[in-house]
């Protein structure tokens, strides 16, 4: 197959680029630079422009670009570039690959399970109504950027993901040296709900939504149980064998991160029904094997 990706520079893109060269098949990945390898094509997401010989004769497209959530405070005009980045670059995507004289057959495009806000206790699956709040509204219009290639008759499908556990990059990336360090623990109260992901399965489950025909709209991209933040960080110091019995207190995490805390403080139990119902199965679906899973060389 030849597969073109956005994001590949990410952790979810790296980690899929080489699941697919591992398995023979080829990539062309798009860079906002110039060109400089082999494999690689421009686009520009704010010029809406993406150059059509990466996409042409591909047999599926995978978006996966976008700014990190995390990455800084979330400022007027950060908040500005997490939705740009998002929305416009999907826009332009999406037209290019439904201007094509033969469009490919399937393209999955990157999305959040911050699509449904803070659910509290409520365990939510993919037919839940899109939450309230900024992180949402980014999320719903992420997803409406797609429509040209729905219209366009491509199949069409968002990966709506949780928090990834990896010990290389993402959230998860900055947790592993503080528990390391033994100063881990819960934040806020713990009692809000993680949905996560082991790197590993995020992959395979992207690689199921691309090869199996028919699926389309949302899938929940998370494990089967989402667990509270006082039990994953209580796993964190099981398997690291660090104390976890520090904890930031909310308004402690609300003045050092500001508007980005409702996301850390927020409670997200969503469940994979839609992957599950598919047919995919889990490697890693519990929480300390996810942890396991990410500290493997």
């Amino acid at each position: 197959m030849r597969i073109a990706l956005t994001g590949s520079s990410g952790l979810i893109g790296q980690a899929l680029v080489r699941s697919l060269h591992a398995d023979g098949h080829r990539t062309v990945r798009f860079v906002r630079r110039a060109p400089a390898a082999p494999g690689e094509a421009r686009w520009d997401p704010r010029a809406g422009y993406v150059d059509p010989d990466g996409l042409r004769g591909c047999d599926a497209v995978v978006h996966l670009a976008g700014a990190g959530i995390g990455d800084h405070r979330w400022t007027d005009a950060y908040k500005r570039e997490i939705r740009d980045s998002r929305v416009l670059g999907t826009a332009a995507v999406a037209r290019a690959v439904a201007a094509l004289d033969t469009p490919p057959p399937v393209l999955v495009c990157g999305s959040a399970v911050g699509y449904y806000g803070d659910t509290g206790e409520r365990a939510v699956d993919e037919s839940a109504p899109a939450g309230s709040g900024f992180l949402p509204e980014v999320c719903a219009e992420w997803e409406a950027a797609a429509a040209p290639a729905r219209e366009a008759g491509i199949r069409t499908v968002f990966a709506r993901t949780g928090l990834v556990v990896a010990a290389g990059g993402g959230a998860w990336g900055r947790m592993f040296p503080v528990f390391r360090a033994g100063i881990g623990g819960r934040l806020g109260s713990g009692r809000q709900y993680w949905s996560f992901i082991s790197l590993h399965d995020e992959v395979a489950a992207l690689r199921f939504l691309i090869d199996t025909p028919g699926l389309s709209g949302p899938f929940n991209l998370t494990a089967p149980q989402p667990l509270t933040n006082r039990e994953v960080t209580a796993a964190m110091g099981r398997v690291l064998r660090r104390p976890a019995v520090f904890a930031v207190p909310a308004p402690v995490l609300r003045l050092v991160l500001g508007e980005l805390s409702q996301d850390v403080l927020g409670s997200q139990r969503a469940r994979p029904a839609r992957l599950t119902e598919a047919g995919f199965e889990f490697t890693y679906p519990g929480i300390e094997e996810s942890i396991r899973a990410a500290l493997k060389p």
